[in-house]
């Protein structure tokens, strides 16, 4: 009688541990590692622009971008055929976060010259205003094939300083061919205007 109690609470004990090493091998072929150099914090699209200022200091530094054969794209046009603006900061204006910061994106790589400025728009402290010249990162990047995954690469990098409210910097004007490559000889900045006014319709 002993001995049938000892077996029965053999076999109960390994049926549960068997069933537990079961359940623990058919979650383990649903979990998906994720792929190497997968990074969920990449900017969407293809021609990337991103420009940086000093964090915490108010004031509204705009990025103006131009895809060929497209207008400027900017905080009063925000889409083009091509370039979205993803992010208009406006300094501390509404903004919980010190992040200063905007970017834009193409939707595909279009052979022909991309131009990229920079705008002050306006400073609204005194110690913003004392901060003049305003250093602003500015950086291009490329993604050729987002359905691989492929993560984007800097092709252009440059620091300009803003003097005055209202000054415009042209900072690259580069030309692509239809591989998404830089086309030798093609990177300037030859001053263009792209700011555009969008006037207000009720």
């Amino acid at each position: 009688m002993r001995s049938g109690t000892h077996t029965v609470f053999r076999d109960v004990t390994t049926l549960a541990l068997l069933g537990f090493v079961a359940i623990v091998i058919l979650v383990l072929s649903h979990i998906n590692p994720p792929e190497k150099g997968e990074s969920e914090s990449a900017p969407p699209g293809n021609v990337i622009v991103e420009i940086r200022w000093a964090d915490g200091l108010d004031a509204d530094v705009d990025l103006w971008v131009k895809a060929p054969g497209d207008r400027a794209v900017g905080y009063s046009n925000l889409n083009g055929k091509f370039f979205n603006l993803l992010r208009d900061d406006l300094g501390a204006y509404l903004d919980p976060l010190d992040l200063n910061y905007e970017n834009a994106y193409t939707r595909g790589i279009i052979p022909g010259e991309y131009v990229v400025n920079v705008h002050l728009y306006n400073v609204r402290t005194v110690s913003a205003l004392s901060s003049l010249p305003i250093p602003v990162q500015v950086m291009v990047s490329i993604a050729k094939d987002r359905i691989d995954g492929v993560r984007s690469q800097r092709i252009l990098t440059q620091q300009v300083r803003l003097k005055s409210i209202g000054h415009e910097v042209t900072v690259f004007r580069f030309a692509l061919d239809e591989n998404g490559d830089i086309q030798t000889g093609s990177v300037h900045n030859t001053p263009i205007k792209l700011r555009e006014y969008k006037q207000w319709q009720p």
